[in-house]
C-alpha cells in the first residue's frame, strides 16, 4: 500500500517513535511514505535520527521526510498526526505556577482548570493554521488524528472550524480498562467495557465478564485492594457518589470538579505522592515532562547506540492511531472508544460537543453507534465541563478575553478557589506572561499590562509551591536509575 503519513510536532519524544513503530509494524504498511516536521530544529533531527535507524535495522526501504517547513511535510498526506505542545514546556510551566499564586493547584493542567484552558488559547489558533494546510496541501478528504491536548477543544475547534475531519485519540479508556481488571482480579482481555463521556472524563458505563455485569462489585474491589485503596481516593470517590468509574487517573480528575484541590490544607487527604506524579503531585506533569526532556537531550547518545526498535506486530502498543489506519486501509475491524462530535451519541449531552465513545473502524470508515443517555450525574459534570470548553474554544478562536474570563469563572476548580476579582488578574496575568504564544490577543494583553502596571492589585502567594510539590531532578540524579530515566523520557504521554 502507498499512502503518505505526515507527523506534526514530531520531535515529540515519545509519541512519534511508538506511533511510527506501530505504523510500520503492519505488514501492508512497510513501504508508505514518512514526513516528520516540527519548529524545534534539535528535538526534529534528533528523533528522525532515531527513527530512520529503527526503519535500517527493520530493513524497510522509507526515507523520512524531515522539515521544518510544515506545508511540504502534509503535501499529498493522507493521514496526519498531530503531537504538539504549543509554547512547550515554557509555557507549560507558566500555566501550572502563575495560577498557584492564587491558590489553584493543579497536578496536569493540560485539559481544563486554569492551565488547561490556556493551553487551548495557544493550541487552537495553530491547529486551524494545520487544517488551513491539510485543506491546500494534503491529500483530498485527508484525515486529521489529533493526540495534543487539550483534546476536547482542539479536535471540537478542527471539525467546526477548521474544516477537517478530525478525530482525538487518548489512552485514558484504556489505562482504567487495565485499572478495572487488576481490581477486580481478572485479566484485561476478559473484561468488556463500554466508556461514554468527554475527554479525560469519560464513565465506564458497563462493564461485564462473561456475560455478568461488574459494575457494582468494582467499589468493593478498588477500596480493598492493596494499592488502588491509597493512589485512587478521588476516582473511588467519584465511584461512590456518581455510580460509575471514571478514565482518569486520580491526579487528572481531582482538577477537573471543584471538591479535591479546593482547600490546601485538604489536598494530601486525597491524593498520593508515593509512587507515582499521576495521583495527585502538585504540578507533577510537569515536572516529569522537565526531566523527561533533560534526560533525552543529555542521554541521546546513549539512546542511539541501544537495540532499535523491532517492528512486530506483537509488539504494538494500545494506542489507537495505527490500528484505525490499518482498518481503514486494510478493512480489518478495530474497536475502540474516539473522540468525536457528539452529533446525537450521547443524547444528553450538546450534539456539537466532543465526545469520547465506542467506535468501529473498517474500510467504510469510522462508525459511531448510539450511545443514548448518560446517568444523570454523570451527564451533570461532563456538561460543567462542555460549558467550559464551548467558552475557552470560542474566546481561541476569536481572541475574546470576556469569554477567557467567563470560561475560568466557570471552570469547576477555578471558580472553587477564587473570586470573579481574583480570576480577572489570574487571568491579566497568564495573558501578559503567555504573550508570545497569544497573537489574538494583542488589545486584550495591551489592556491588561495597563491594569497589571496600575497598581492596587489584589495580593498573592508569590512563593506559594503548592500542597505536593517535588523538585525536578537533575540529570545527575535521574543518572543513579537510568533505566527509569529512560523509560520516563520515552513515554507516550510527552508530547
Amino acid at each position: 500500500m502507498a499512502f503518505k503519513v505526515a507527523f506534526i510536532g514530531a520531535g515529540s519524544i515519545g509519541f512519534t517513535r511508538r506511533l511510527l513503530r506501530d505504523i510500520l509494524s503492519v505488514p501492508e504498511f512497510r513501504d508508505i511514505e514518512v514526513a516528520f516536521t516540527d519548529i524545534n530544529e534539535r528535538n526534529l533531527d534528533m528523533v528522525t535520527k532515531l527513527c530512520q535507524r529503527d526503519i535500517d535495522a527493520n530493513g524497510l526501504n522509507i526515507r523520512i521526510q524531515s522539515t521544518l517547513n510544515r506545508r511540504e511535510a502534509l503535501r499529498g498526506a493522507r493521514y496526519v498526526f498531530n503531537l504538539v505542545r504549543v509554547g512547550g514546556l515554557d509555557a507549560f510551566k507558566l500555566d501550572i505556577e502563575i495560577p498557584l499564586k492564587y491558590g489553584v493547584d493543579q497536578c496536569v493542567g493540560d485539559t481544563l482548570c486554569a492551565g488547561g484552558i490556556m493551553y487551548g488559547q495557544r493550541g487552537i489558533p495553530v491547529m486551524l493554521d494545520f487544517c488551513k494546510d491539510i485543506r491546500e496541501v494534503a491529500e483530498p478528504d485527508c484525515f486529521f488524528l489529533n493526540y495534543a491536548n487539550p483534546n476536547a477543544m482542539m479536535t471540537w475547534a478542527a471539525n467546526h472550524c477548521g474544516g477537517v475531519n478530525t478525530i482525538g485519540l487518548c489512552h485514558g479508556v484504556q489505562h482504567g480498562h487495565r485499572d478495572i481488571a487488576n481490581a477486580l482480579g481478572l485479566k484485561q482481555e476478559e473484561v468488556d467495557i463500554i466508556c461514554a463521556g468527554i475527554n479525560h472524563q469519560t464513565w465506564y458505563i458497563q462493564i461485564k465478564h462473561k456475560g455478568e455485569d461488574m459494575t457494582g462489585k468494582l467499589l468493593e474491589a478498588l477500596e480493598k485492594h492493596p494499592t488502588y485503596s491509597k493512589t485512587e481516593k478521588v476516582r473511588i470517590d467519584m465511584l461512590r457518589r456518581f455510580g460509575y468509574f471514571s478514565t482518569e487517573s486520580n491526579g487528572h480528575l481531582s482538577e477537573y470538579v471543584p471538591w479535591y484541590r479546593k482547600r490546601p490544607e485538604e489536598i494530601n487527604d486525597w491524593i498520593d505522592v508515593g509512587s507515582s506524579w499521576i495521583h495527585g503531585e502538585t504540578g507533577g506533569y510537569l515536572r516529569v515532562c522537565t526531566e523527561g526532556r533533560n534526560w533525552f537531550e543529555t542521554d541521546f547518545p546513549n539512546w542511539m547506540n541501544a537495540a532499535p526498535h523491532t517492528y512486530d506486530p506483537r509488539k504494538r502498543s494500545n494506542e489507537h492511531g495505527s490500528h484505525i489506519l490499518e482498518a481503514l486501509e486494510t478493512g480489518r475491524v478495530y474497536r475502540g472508544h474516539f473522540n468525536v462530535v457528539n452529533n446525537g451519541c450521547i443524547t444528553n449531552l450538546p450534539d456539537d460537543a466532543i465526545v469520547e465513545v465506542p467506535g468501529y473502524v473498517d474500510a467504510n470508515g469510522i462508525s459511531i453507534p448510539r450511545v443514548g443517555d448518560l446517568p444523570l450525574g454523570c451527564a451533570a459534570v461532563c456538561n460543567a465541563s462542555i460549558w467550559v470548553q464551548r467558552l475557552a474554544v470560542k474566546a481561541a478562536v476569536e481572541g475574546n478575553d470576556l469569554l477567557l474570563r467567563q470560561a475560568m469563572m466557570m471552570d469547576p476548580l477555578v471558580g472553587a478557589v477564587c473570586n470573579p476579582p481574583e480570576i480577572w488578574q489570574l487571568v491579566d496575568e497568564m495573558l501578559v506572561a503567555q504573550e508570545q504564544w497569544l497573537p489574538q490577543y494583542g488589545q486584550a494583553i495591551a489592556e491588561a499590562k495597563q491594569r497589571l502596571a496600575a497598581g492596587n492589585l489584589i495580593p498573592t502567594k508569590e512563593s506559594y509551591q503548592g500542597a505536593a510539590r517535588l523538585k525536578v531532578r537533575s540529570v545527575e540524579e535521574m543518572a543513579q536509575d537510568r533505566e527509569n530515566a529512560t523509560k520516563n523520557a520515552a513515554a507516550a504521554d510527552k508530547a
